[in-house]
């Protein structure tokens, strides 16, 4: 058990790091585009903030959560999503006080007990948006096309996306009733989970994962039905704006996603090439988790994107650039006499910006140059005893296999130029 990692978790070893940095690069840059700064919060939080933030009947707080208590005798959780921390920072920072809306993003770890497969595990990683302090569907239709244009970027083509609107207090109790009354008739057909929730969120019963439970669904009253004027006019108003901007989508009246705090506007891009786990981005307007977490009455929307989901999906299809590791430089120097003026090479060098790097050991010079051969160096500086005694080094061009003396103390200024110009 020492040497194998925790059920659900995952190294991310160095071969594997270039597509991450490629991943969250793309997602740096365009949120650049749209104005969306990086905020960091800590992978623990107060219970309580997820109890209130995600709901109580929610599948994270009843059956995922990493939740302990610490020795200060806290309730203490490993964030299972960001929304939650990220309110709290925007309350606790006073970032109301700034002209809205407040847009931020994030990335990194998140925490669930839930069953490992494909793309998902314990330990995941997620790319998250929130756009705080804007009410209008304007928003709303901007974060959808900022992660639409994310997954584009990286080349990825089958994309579906699925919105819908989930109301609002005003217009979801009618919903309920009759949610309550379609169920009914099945209620002991219902896995215990939806029993649970048929008095305390019926609404989550359509979202329910149980097979039958979803089959029972069929032709469940639809929310549309019962939407007040005020959300059919922003439902409509984000629809007009999708399509002004050339985005198709599909309307599913089913699409409810599994967090309480979801108002108005929801969301889920799916990668149809991933099979029965083909969601890689969700999220919806949460107009009141700000005031429900403690803060001042202000609208919201977000989304969260599975990293591992994402690189998933380029795996599968090719997607993923050919990434280099090559290092610019490899000092060979057989003879340990001269390693301190081998060893400063390779420092002002570094210094200077280049990739470099050398033999520890002190082998022959044929396993140094295989060393090179195996770091797949651009260059190779050879500090012979001959060339050595000259004040000399052989530069050996590895592409082409051409070589010539240069002087020690010209290494720098010529491999800068040859690198760059290479």
């Amino acid at each position: 058990m020492l040497t194998t990692a925790p059920r659900g978790t995952k190294d991310i070893m160095p071969t594997d790091v270039t597509a991450w940095r490629y991943l969250e690069e793309t997602m740096r840059k365009i949120c650049a585009q749209y104005g969306y700064k990086e905020i960091r919060t800590p992978v623990f939080e107060h219970t309580e903030l997820f109890l209130r933030g995600i709901g109580e009947t929610t599948d994270v707080v009843e059956k995922e959560m990493y939740t302990f208590t610490d020795r200060g005798e806290r309730s203490i959780t490993l964030r299972p999503e960001n929304t939650a921390s990220a309110v709290r920072a925007y309350i606790e920072h006073k970032l109301y006080a700034d002209p809205a809306p407040t847009k931020l993003f994030y990335m990194g770890p998140m925490f669930r007990y839930d069953r490992p497969q494909a793309g998902r595990y314990r330990q995941f990683h997620q790319f998250g948006i929130e756009a705080l302090g804007v009410p209008g569907p304007n928003i709303d239709a901007e974060i959808i096309l900022l992660a639409v244009q994310i997954l584009q970027s990286l080349g990825l083509k089958d994309l579906k996306l699925k919105i819908n609107s989930v109301g609002c207090p005003k217009c979801r109790p009618e919903h309920r009733v009759k949610l309550q009354e379609f169920f009914k008739p099945h209620f002991d057909e219902l896995c215990k989970d939806c029993q649970s929730r048929y008095d305390r969120n019926p609404l989550r019963l359509l979202d329910c994962k149980n097979p039958h439970c979803h089959e029972l669904g069929e032709g469940a009253p639809s929310l549309e039905e019962c939407l007040c004027d005020e959300c059919k006019a922003h439902f409509a108003g984000l629809k007009e704006l999708l399509t002004a901007a050339g985005v198709d989508y599909e309307v599913d009246h089913n699409l409810v996603r599994g967090l309480d705090y979801y108002t108005k506007t929801a969301f889920e891009i799916q990668y149809a090439p991933l099979g029965a786990q083909s969601a890689v981005c969700g999220g919806g307007r949460y107009d009141g988790l700000i005031k429900e977490v403690g803060g001042p009455e202000t609208p919201g929307i977000g989304f969260a994107m599975g990293m591992e989901r994402v690189l998933l999906a380029l795996e599968s299809q090719n997607l993923l650039p050919d990434f280099t590791d090559a290092m610019d430089v490899f000092v060979v120097c057989p003879n340990q006499e001269h390693f301190a003026k081998a060893f400063k090479a390779a420092i002002d060098l570094r210094r200077n910006g280049l990739k470099v790097d050398y033999d520890f050991q002190g082998r022959s010079m044929k396993a140094q140059m295989k060393a090179a051969n195996r770091v797949k160096a651009h260059y190779v500086l050879i500090f012979g005893d001959d060339e050595v005694a000259r004040n000399q080094v052989v530069l050996r061009n590895m592409a082409n296999s051409e070589q010539k003396e240069i002087a020690i103390s010209d290494i720098t200024t010529i491999l800068q130029t040859e690198v760059h110009e290479g």
